[in-house]
């Protein structure tokens, strides 16, 4: 098999720019000894190439497209039995790796925030993301507060990982050329083990910040029918966006303290 059609359904826009995908697997911070490297999405293997070719890896490569599956193994032959064909979102951990690895890959635009999620319930084993996606969604995951572009994926994920912005990618550089400019961010697990107030808590109380983000936090909240207390904490005059993940923690801290 020597073609792969791109299939719009599935948000495929093939890397075929070699320069890019070398700088995009050199943007991997590898540790000592063997890494465990999944590759999400790997498609015409554009990534795969200079990630089996690294000594250090030990690479798993996760694809939904049976074309697609066909043409690594076809090209990819020793990397056969490397190979799960399936949807990352719904594949288990047993099914990857049974301890922690790295997450590489171009990332389909319809799911990349879906991919963001299943990484925070994945955060005890993923250690770092490098990845390209849609710029504006690249740039809202790395984005501190006081943006407008700052939201609920920012703060989650911002909570257990230093998220760095690396560079732009053009559409040109694809087959076909999506309508929009790509970027490659890299995610690194902090030290942050357990947030301190609830975790399942503060996830509700970010979403439901920014499901009105115009409104000030306590006009927000109101659906929560949290204490009168809370209410009165200056900090519910201001709107999501202006809180850091650390008021964030500490505004559910102070809620989980508070009975609600």
């Amino acid at each position: 098999m020597t073609y792969v059609r791109p299939k719009k359904f599935l948000g495929q826009h093939f890397l075929k720019d070699q320069n890019i995908a070398s700088k995009i697997v050199e943007a991997v911070n590898l540790g000592p000894g063997k890494n465990r490297v999944l590759e999400i999405g790997p498609g015409t293997g554009v990534l795969t190439q200079f990630l089996s070719a690294n000594k250090n890896i030990e690479l798993r490569l996760v694809e939904i497209d049976r074309e697609s599956v066909s043409f690594l193994k076809h090209h990819y032959p020793e990397l056969r039995d490397q190979i799960v064909e399936g949807d990352f979102l719904a594949l288990s951990t047993k099914d990857l790796f049974s301890d922690d690895f790295i997450i590489v890959g171009n990332f389909p635009y319809n799911i990349s925030s879906q991919i963001f999620f299943k990484v925070l319930e994945l955060r005890n084993q993923v250690t770092q993301v490098v990845c390209m996606l849609q710029k504006e969604v690249a740039e809202r995951i790395a984005e501190k507060e006081g943006s407008k572009t700052y939201g609920i994926l920012s703060v989650l994920l911002q909570a257990y990982y230093d998220i760095e912005f690396l560079f732009k990618v053009p559409p040109g550089v694809f087959h076909p050329p999506p309508k929009v400019m790509s970027a490659v961010i890299r995610l690194t697990r902090n030290k942050t083990q357990q947030l301190a107030c609830d975790e399942s808590l503060f996830k509700k109380i970010v979403k439901q910040s920014f499901q009105n983000r115009r409104k000030t936090l306590r006009n927000a909240l109101k659906p929560l029918t949290l204490s009168a207390s809370i209410y009165a904490l200056p900090v519910m005059d201001k709107r999501a966006e202006q809180l850091t993940v650390d008021q964030f923690i500490t505004l559910t801290k102070l809620i989980q303290e508070s009975g609600e």
